[in-house]
């Protein structure tokens, strides 16, 4: 039976998203219905679609109490909208359904599993107490389970926090149990750690053991656990709250990395190997994976950044959305991004430039421009003497772009959106080591209205950023200091 507040809220959303046309979003990057949304929750395939659920305040675009906003998909590019599948109405929810994740139970049910939220006061300031709770429905409606929550503080190993536990991640494995990580903080582990638990029916949990713990190592608390097998390896992938820089792997702030490694199920031990960022760019947080039916491990997040995400008027009528879901894989200890091959089934009026000379300046190219667009770029010298610096620009008019740069000589990639037209000194530009041969770079971009992903070479690296660019900035355009051969593939992507 739908509660009072849920009717409440998809009333709501029904009403206000008819304010919002399909030329104000994204052409095919998931946003919010209406109001905001965050994390990306419950990603999964059920019922012949992919459903995506995520962190969702209908009411405002500026968060506020979690509900689970919800949309489907069979590309992963197109999404319809559903109801809001759940809202804060439940004594150990009332203040947020906050996020976690999704699985088909054997008699064909949906299991959501989250993480409600209780507020208290504490040291004079309200915190709010977590635990993880069950929601079961048919895909579009869902009741609460009548003995939520079903792990709280009571079953977390000594020291753990009853205010920083979340974001539980669920998977069957191959003995028919049933397996969730989440996260807590322990100080006297050094910040986050991630537990994981067992239960036979989904329903029932039990702690089992602390697959990894932060050690001050990466940031302070840890977020929105993944753990899966992939390639023959183990990966273990969170999100930091308040790093610190290490070189230009970790950034200062918020950010997501991932530790590959192998997983002693029988000792219940994680042996590392390696450890990266996900996205070295600006906008990427809390992603989520899913297997698809083909046996594709597929990758989405939250394009936005806690520190630039609460910049904008009360009166925009949605605000965030979702990265490109992703291909993964995993070669030499490093995770390997590709965008889905869905993307390329849209794409529309191929233009061609191969291998175009040009020296110390700048240059246009004839048919290569747009907002929506799918673009590999090829470079390497001419000559014998290295070129100093390349930048692509894009998004670009006589007032605004944004640039994409790579300096051989140092191996690095710089994306920078500071005259993208931001009006705020937020994060602009960030870097990563991407390394080159010979002077050489390869790199794939994806264009949107209000967003670009950088796939360097075959995925091993990923810068990802928003901008607010006017539409009318349609122009590319590329610079070099040296000379450079050029090679340019670039597609419309028609939705």
């Amino acid at each position: 039976m739908l509660t009072q507040a849920l009717r409440d809220a998809r009333r709501f959303e029904e009403e206000k998203e008819r304010e919002i046309t399909p030329e104000m979003r994204p052409a095919y990057h998931l946003s919010a219905r209406v109001g905001w949304l965050n994390d990306p929750n419950g990603f999964c395939y059920f019922q012949g679609k992919y459903h995506l659920f995520y962190q969702y305040h209908p009411y405002n675009s500026h968060w506020g109490p979690m509900h689970w906003g919800h949309a489907t998909s069979t590309d992963l590019l197109h999404w319809d909208y559903l109801p809001a599948a759940m809202a804060p109405d439940q004594p150990y929810d009332r203040d947020g359904c906050f996020s976690g994740s999704a699985l088909m139970l054997p008699d064909g049910r949906h299991l959501l599993m989250y993480t409600g939220v209780v507020n208290e006061e504490q040291d004079g300031r309200m915190r709010g107490i977590q635990a993880q709770c069950i929601a079961i429905g048919d895909g579009i409606d869902y009741g609460k389970y009548e003995k939520n929550p079903v792990i709280s503080i009571s079953n977390l190993p000594k020291g753990s926090s009853k205010y920083d536990f979340r974001d539980p991640k669920l998977w069957q494995g191959k003995d028919g149990r049933y397996y969730a990580v989440a996260v807590t903080d322990n100080p006297s582990k050094g910040g986050g750690q991630v537990l994981l638990f067992v239960s036979n029916d989904a329903l029932k949990w039990r702690y089992e053991t602390t697959i990894m713990s932060n050690n001050e190592r990466i940031g302070l608390m840890w977020e929105c656990p993944d753990f899966f097998e992939i390639d023959g390896k183990s990966v273990l992938m969170c999100s930091a709250m308040d790093m610190l820089p290490q070189d230009l792997k970790y950034y200062n702030g918020n950010g997501t990395f991932y530790i590959t490694g192998e997983y002693d199920k029988e000792k219940g031990s994680f042996k590392e190997e390696s450890d990266h960022a996900v996205d070295y760019g600006i906008d990427f947080y809390a992603p989520q994976t899913v297997v698809a039916p083909d046996g594709r491990r597929l990758m989405i997040a939250w394009m936005q950044n806690w520190d630039t995400c609460n910049l904008h008027t009360p009166d925009v009528p949605w605000f965030g959305q979702m990265t490109v879901p992703r291909e993964l894989s995993v070669k030499d200890g490093r995770l390997y991004q590709k965008p889905i091959r869905e993307i390329e089934q849209f794409r529309k009026n191929r233009i061609l430039h191969k291998n175009i000379q040009f020296s110390h300046g700048e240059i246009s190219l004839p048919g290569v421009r747009g907002r929506c667009v799918d673009m590999i770029l090829e470079i390497m010298p001419a000559g014998k003497d290295i070129y100093q610096k390349f930048a692509l620009r894009f998004a670009e008019n006589a007032k605004y772009h944004t640039a994409v740069s790579f300096r051989p000589h140092e191996g690095i990639l710089k994306i920078d959106r500071k005259f993208s037209g931001s009006r705020r000194a937020i994060i602009h530009q960030r870097r990563a080591a991407v390394g080159c041969k010979d002077g050489g770079i390869r790199m794939r971009l994806l264009l949107d209205r209000y967003s670009a992903e950088i796939f360097v070479g075959d995925g091993e690296k990923v810068m990802t950023t928003t901008i607010s660019t006017e539409l009318s900035a349609e122009d590319i355009t590329f610079f070099v200091d040296g000379s450079v051969y050029i090679s340019v593939e670039k597609y419309d992507l028609v939705m």
